[in-house]
């Protein structure tokens, strides 16, 4: 049904727009004037021009954040892609049982995140965490998972994992169950076995899906703050300093208003290209 004005669609999106206008895009432009100055929340601020950013460069602050940050979103949109479909189809069937395994699984992703944080910092304590004690065991070796930094940073996109691979699962069911099942019985019949049919079937029509899934895990993977905060501060060493920490603890602990505005700047141009190139790789896969 068209509608009877051109206009109307836009009336639709008018408060919406509104929403984004004044609490994305204003506070996104103040950003980006705020990091032209030096100002430490008690003087007056000082027009610097871009040495913000220099000196974010040859601090070394902002490679070591974005190499941090892209570690972690590789290691959870990949992870929480995988485990989200396998979740996805082990539970695609129309059983009591299978329904309340998925209400268990999605349960998880509308936990606020400072209550996952504490409960995966009590189950990877070194000494008497539950993690801990299974991998002694099982003779598994253990190690200090929050406090060394080659493990730290894992730890913590296993815990994000963790955490939204329900919400993967869920869109992944609704992608299974938009395929017809005509042609499942038609590969069937072709003698496709259940490899065969995921590689040929399955997976090329769930693409769309996978698109959107990999899209909003890389900007949830982006945005991830509190598990970092509860759980490491940023350490050990700054292994987990990741960029939307690192803004934090230039405002706050800091003082360096234009340092952080700059890593604002830096993080959304990042986060902006990464979506696009992530939105076009999909594309181009699914259309060849």
């Amino acid at each position: 049904m068209r509608p009877s004005r051109r206009l109307d669609p836009l009336w639709m999106l008018g408060p919406t727009l509104v929403l984004l206008v004044v609490f994305f895009f204003v506070p996104l432009l103040q950003a980006a004037k705020s990091s032209l100055y030096e100002w430490d929340l008690l003087t007056e601020p000082r027009y610097v021009g871009l040495d913000n950013y220099r000196a974010l460069i040859d601090s070394g602050e902002l490679g070591h954040a974005l190499s941090t940050t892209l570690i972690m979103s590789a290691v959870v949109v990949v992870g929480s892609m995988t485990l989200g479909l396998a979740l996805a189809l082990a539970l695609n069937r129309p059983t009591r049982f299978a329904a309340f395994v998925r209400s268990a699984i999605f349960s998880a992703y509308v936990v606020s995140w400072v209550s996952v944080a504490l409960l995966w910092l009590w189950v990877l304590d070194a000494d008497a965490g539950a993690f801990t004690a299974l991998c002694r065991a099982l003779h598994i070796p253990t190690t200090n998972w929050l406090g060394n930094p080659k493990s730290a940073l894992y730890a913590l996109s296993g815990v994000t994992i963790w955490k939204i691979a329900g919400y993967s699962m869920v869109l992944f069911l609704a992608g299974l169950q938009d395929i017809p099942r005509s042609l499942y019985e038609a590969a069937s019949l072709d003698g496709a076995g259940a490899w065969q049919r995921f590689v040929n079937v399955t997976w090329p029509l769930l693409r769309p899906t996978a698109a959107f899934v990999g899209t909003t895990s890389l900007i949830i993977s982006f945005q991830v703050f509190d598990v970092v905060r509860v759980m490491t501060q940023g350490g050990p060493v700054r292994s987990t300093s990741v960029f939307v920490y690192a803004i934090y603890e230039q405002v706050f602990l800091n003082l360096r208003v234009g340092r952080a505005s700059a890593l604002v700047v830096v993080f959304f141009v990042l986060l902006l290209g990464l979506t696009a190139l992530q939105l076009w790789a999909w594309r181009k896969k699914g259309a060849a």
